[in-house]
């Protein structure tokens, strides 16, 4: 049960926010807020009420088309890296202008290091890293609902579904790090098209980019909610049949539930870095090795299989403790830091 995997509406939020703001002028009707609930009773209720999960298939599978578009636009702005030098620019002037009123600010390194590619860059956002990368590969609570829907399904063929989809994302996501980072390399910010933004304002391809995202994260909501609602129902109503009216409440419940975190949480990044640390950390290393150890009772303790699972059960719990730590420092820091931003 993990219902703040949810919380991609964030990039909802704020990317629909900005799509439209580059057509209209901001009215109240644009606020993120009302966007996202606007959005959410829409397209994302109805979809949500389907009955079967098979009948998202269409739109999962233009859902991730709109991602291969992302993707391949991000892949092109690479060769056009140069102009992030305008990016470097406005970062210089609004610390000029922070500077003039009595703000101190750190100032950065040569120019020259900040345009240079590196293997290994440690600063506050790398305890980050491996919390986001582990929620952004969670799709354990979507194994048995697509089990379900499959046919002719077998272990085998379950586990095919999973290599394919796994290694797709995994090239997904690897090439859009590769690329947003050999564009924009150390300035790159926690949403990669909020960086593009601040050099390509109003860059026709850019847009049609951020609707492909909107579109792709608002179809993805509903299957992840589909596994969501199953698990509460065979939960609390083991035994009832099939009913509309609880299908429709406990869909309503989660997605107020979702919002709510929307509206109040301030960045995505603190959702997925902490979630990721904690609940990702538990369905990829800790329960799997500890469901290994206690139900697999044919290999003795010091055969390499369970050694292993050992092994990868020490290492979650020390990932685990360890990244939700250094991101509880990190907001004790930057909590700090913004306090005494006031006294200027």
């Amino acid at each position: 049960f993990d219902p703040l995997r949810m919380c991609t509406k964030f990039i909802l939020c704020n990317f629909c926010y900005i799509f439209l703001c580059s057509f209209f002028y901001i009215e109240w009707y644009l606020n993120g807020n009302y966007l996202v609930i606007f959005v959410t009773i829409g397209i994302i209720l109805p979809l949500s009420l389907l009955k079967n999960l098979g009948y998202l298939g269409y739109t999962s599978g233009f859902s991730l088309t709109c991602m291969v578009f992302f993707l391949s636009v991000v892949s092109v702005y690479t060769k056009y890296r140069g102009n992030v030098h305008n990016l470097y620019i406005i970062f210089e002037e609004t610390k000029a202008k922070l500077h003039q009123s009595g703000v101190e600010y750190e100032a950065h390194g040569e120019d020259n290091d900040k345009c240079q590619a590196k293997y290994f860059v440690f600063n506050s956002r790398t305890a980050y890293t491996i919390p986001i990368l582990a929620f952004a590969f969670v799709c354990h609570p979507e194994v048995l609902p697509i089990y379900s829907e499959l046919k002719n399904r077998s272990r085998k063929r379950m586990q095919n579904v999973s290599n394919i989809s796994i290694m797709g994302m995994l090239i997904m996501y690897l090439l859009a790090a590769l690329f947003g980072y050999l564009t924009f390399y150390g300035e790159v910010e926690d949403e990669l098209l909020h960086t593009y933004r601040k050099v390509y304002t109003f860059d026709t391809l850019l847009l049609m980019v951020r609707l492909a995202v909107l579109v792709a994260v608002t179809l993805t909501v509903p299957i992840v909610l589909f596994p969501i609602r199953t698990s509460l129902t065979t939960l609390l109503f083991p035994r009832r049949p099939f009913s509309w009216i609880r299908h429709f409440l406990i869909a309503v419940v989660i997605l107020i539930f979702n919002n709510l975190l929307v509206i109040f949480v301030p960045t995505i990044k603190d959702i997925f870095g902490f979630i990721g640390a904690s609940a990702a950390t538990m369905l990829i290393f800790i329960l799997p090795a500890a469901f290994y150890l206690r139900i697999v009772k044919k290999e003795p303790l010091r055969s390499p299989q369970k050694i292993g699972a050992l092994i990868f059960l020490i290492v979650g719990i020390i990932f685990m403790f360890g990244s939700m730590t250094l991101i509880l420092l990190d907001w004790i820091y930057n909590s700090s830091h913004s306090n005494q931003g006031h006294y200027f």
